[in-house]
This record gives structure tokens, C-alpha cells and sequence, in this order.
């Protein structure tokens, strides 16, 4: 059982890896170059406070949860 522990965290360790590759820059072919800030636009940058505290949250809840069970 613990071989297939092993085999199932490093392929998750192996994908996850994998999927948050970037691809390489798109070289420049003397365009007229982008306009803004620059500055990727992705709708989790607006919640990346609240997802914090929503983690932690989630953390002291499910540590109490099982804490309590063991005592």
C-alpha cells in the first residue's frame, strides 16, 4: 500500500509540475508591441486576499475536526 502512495503522490507531483508550465515567450517580430500595464488580467488576482483566509479557515476547521475525534 505504501509502494501506491508513493506512485500516486509523485505522478500528482509529475502533473501538477506539468500543468503550471508557462510556454516559452513568443519571440518579437517587430510589431508595435502591447498596450496596458503590462500586467496579466486573471479574475483570481481579485481574490487572492479572500482565498487566503477561506484556506485558513478551512485549516482550523478541518484541524479541530480531527483533533477532537482523537482525544
Amino acid at each position: 500500500m505504501k509502494a501506491i502512495n508513493k506512485l500516486l503522490y509523485s505522478l500528482f507531483l509529475l502533473m501538477t509540475l506539468w500543468v503550471s508550465a508557462q510556454a516559452p515567450p513568443n519571440p518579437g517580430s517587430g510589431g508595435t508591441g502591447g498596450s496596458g500595464t503590462g500586467a496579466p488580467a486573471t479574475p483570481v488576482d481579485m481574490y487572492v486576499y479572500a482565498l487566503g483566509i477561506i484556506a485558513v479557515m478551512f485549516i482550523v476547521f478541518f484541524t479541530k475536526k480531527y483533533t477532537g475525534r482523537k482525544a
